[in-house]
């Protein structure tokens, strides 16, 4: 939850935040969970310095793929619409395409804690409880996020509603010991909304932060919330991640080309792929914008450069650029404009490649190659609220 919706936040969120101290007794009945990687040897930044990866949960080497219902249900949610969500998880085959995390969001829990002090699901929506809901996740393959609690989860998002005045690296950073004393490596989501520039602190407590506050699903709120997050992109690594809030692809509110800017620039920007539609009835358009294979590989590239805008033409027209594993290099050409094509450059030196360096260049959305090769420069025509994005690879001269 954002900001500016503070006032609805129920009361139960209140709760959470001012019982952080007792969160470490809450996490310590979580079960035992599936085998992690470990977190790989720091490489170096783009122009020098490390990529230190400062919360060593071995968790979020790139970045967190998934399902959160808040865009789409926010509190109509209930068990049922869980389990469905898994299921159809895996029979979409957007499981296999890497969305692994099933978050709830807000409304899951009670709001009243039981005898002992822990927090519990919502008999009436929840009435097998999340354990039990836990183990069906798991059974399908999935991991189990939640927005707070005990019982098998794999995933935290811990918001910042009701602020009781205690500095907000004083209570994510609580939460976040507590969660290592668990003995069970859990990602950690903060949703800060972008307060006292958490990409600086970040790092030290939590896999992913929010740099912005909600997303919401029209043209101008996507790019309004890139724009804020790409502000910090040099503090995004492997481990954590700036976020710029949920994907809203599938919820209607954008054309099919716009939906494909959304996931594209998400993408380059590594930011996380946490889908926000109901994926029960995903479309055929929406299901081929989530489970593009090339799209992903960009955002799961194992050198976790987060991309960025490096260069403008006037007021519509930008190149966005990212460096990749084996000397590649993503670059998106997008035209804000909704009323004509245009035509958009990648320069070398814009895009951070050597003079005279030739490139093959990889149409991701087309899943082609272009042809011919490139030295210098790519030019592209992009219509209207839409992108192309490529993957430029060196090849001999």
């Amino acid at each position: 939850m954002a900001p500016e919706i503070q006032s609805l936040c129920p009361s139960l969120t209140a709760v959470l935040l001012l019982g952080a101290c007792l969160a470490a007794a809450a996490v310590a009945a979580l079960g035992a969970g599936d085998d992690y990687a470990r977190a790989r040897a720091p490489g170096p930044l783009p122009g020098g310095g490390a990529r230190r990866v400062l919360l060593a949960n071995g968790l979020g080497l790139t970045p967190q793929m998934g399902w959160n219902s808040w865009n789409h249900f926010q509190c109509g949610i209930n068990e049922a619409v869980v389990r469905s969500t898994a299921d159809a998880l895996v029979a979409t085959g957007l499981a296999k395409a890497g969305y692994t995390y099933v978050n709830l969001d807000d409304c899951w829990a009670d709001y009243q804690r039981n005898k002992e002090g822990y927090m519990v699901a919502n008999p009436k929506t929840f009435p097998s409880g999340i354990k039990a809901l836990a183990d069906y996740v798991h059974s399908k393959g999935l991991k189990l996020g939640i927005y707070s609690s005990a019982g098998g989860v794999d995933y935290l998002k811990y918001d910042n509603c009701y602020r009781d005045g205690t500095p907000e690296t004083v209570r994510f950073g609580r939460m976040s010991r507590a969660l290592k004393s668990s003995g069970r490596p859990i990602f950690y989501s903060l949703c800060e909304w972008g307060y006292m520039e958490v990409p600086k602190w970040g790092g030290r407590y939590g896999n992913s932060w929010r740099t912005t506050g909600d997303i919401n699903d029209t043209w101008s709120g996507m790019l309004d919330n890139i724009d804020r997050n790409d502000a910090f992109a040099r503090y995004a690594k492997p481990g954590g991640w700036n976020d710029p809030d949920m994907l809203e692809v599938g919820n209607g509110g954008m054309a099919y080309n716009e939906y494909v800017v959304h996931f594209s620039l998400w993408a380059i920007a590594k930011a996380p792929l946490v889908i926000g539609c109901d994926v029960t009835r995903v479309s055929k358009e929406t299901l081929g914008i989530l489970s593009n294979a090339e799209v992903i590989a960009i955002n799961q590239d194992r050198m976790g450069v987060q991309g960025n805008k490096v260069k403008k033409y006037g007021n519509d027209l930008e190149v966005w650029a990212g460096q990749l594993s084996r000397h590649r290099m993503a670059v998106l050409l997008l035209n804000r404009g909704a009323t004509r094509s245009a035509s958009i450059t990648a320069a070398w030196p814009d895009v951070g490649i050597r003079r005279g360096v030739t490139v093959e260049a990889r149409d991701i959305w087309k899943h082609g190659t272009l042809p011919g090769r490139f030295t210098g420069s790519l030019t592209a025509v992009v219509g209207p609220h839409s992108c192309k994005l490529f993957v430029l690879t060196p090849v001999p001269r």
